[in-house]
């Protein structure tokens, strides 16, 4: 089960398709195993760019039974819904399928500080023991969660041990957290995601880790052990050489067809297929791909 010392690498994981929009359950597998290989500590399936919008509720059973059979490491599964009966259809589904405990992002319909911490408690009182994460993710929600209302949430909600911190900027929310720790409030995991952009900083101020796709999730295994192990300047060099790659992955948009095709060339799926509605990448953009993979291959050959 998962608990608030959770830390490392929880890489968000794509939802694989082949060519026709079928799910791809072979490269389930094969992009379970890709992840753990790389050092993942955990796994978060049917989230945003796990398309899990796009999958029906049958469909997204078998994502889950599939991935948590496959994986010897915590599976956070994705529930969130516009109504709460869905969410906790879902979350029973994902505990019964061996899943570590769920996520819940705010619907955008909340406005303000208590709407919020009303929806979290009444999310709590459902889903009950089942640990669960709160997604802080206003870029794509629309819904700005201050600390104090985090706070506020965490104490009223034993079962909410994470905190998927995607706030930008964000940095001071992630300081403001660790503040009230420190003062006595009950402290949660923080993984952090955004495409592993701020990884470094987010570090320093007090994540616990990673909780994103990047398609090199070997460079989060890396700036992470490096940073507990207190040797930023060697993690300032691991992470300084990904950057082209973070920077062209992070376009808004497009960033989840790039993902799928850097993913589909190295190996971890069979198809860079992107389910409709969605992005289809041009000529061009392919080769801009193809040309900072090359420079990235190159880079990693020499150190």
């Amino acid at each position: 089960m998962l608990d608030a010392t959770a830390k490392g690498v929880f890489t968000i994981a794509a939802t694989p398709f082949l060519p026709d929009g079928a799910l791809d359950t072979d490269s389930l597998d094969r992009m379970t195993d890709f992840y753990l290989e790389r050092g993942a500590t955990g796994l978060t399936i049917l989230g945003i760019m796990g398309e899990a919008g796009k999958l029906t509720a049958a469909e997204s059973a078998q994502v889950i039974e599939r991935v948590c059979a496959r994986a010897d490491v915590p599976v956070i599964v994705g529930v969130s819904a516009p109504g709460f009966a869905a969410i906790e259809a879902l979350s029973n589904v994902a505990m019964e399928k061996g899943a570590a405990g769920v996520m819940i992002a705010p619907p955008g319909n909340l406005k303000t500080d208590a709407q919020i911490t009303s929806y979290y408690r009444t999310a709590g009182e459902r889903l009950g023991d089942i640990p669960w994460v709160i997604q802080d993710f206003p870029l794509v929600t629309g819904v700005q969660i201050d600390p104090g209302v985090i706070l506020n949430i965490v104490e009223q909600n034993p079962a909410c041990v994470m905190l998927k911190h995607e706030d930008w900027p964000g940095l001071e929310k992630i300081a403001a957290l660790r503040k009230a720790s420190d003062k006595g409030a009950r402290r949660i995991s923080i993984l952090c995601g955004n495409g592993g952009q701020f990884l470094l900083e987010e570090m320093i101020r007090g994540a616990d880790g990673a909780m994103t796709g990047f398609a090199y999730p070997e460079m989060m295994r890396d700036v992470v052990k490096l940073m507990n192990a207190g040797d930023e300047a060697v993690a300032r060099d691991v992470f300084d050489a990904y950057l082209p790659l973070i920077r062209y992955e992070s376009q808004p948009g497009l960033g989840l067809a790039i993902r799928k095709y850097i993913l589909a060339k190295r190996g971890a799926i069979a198809h860079d297929s992107v389910r409709a509605p969605g992005p289809k990448l041009s000529t061009a953009a392919i080769a801009e791909i193809e040309t900072l993979i090359a420079r990235q291959d190159a880079r990693l050959a020499a150190l």
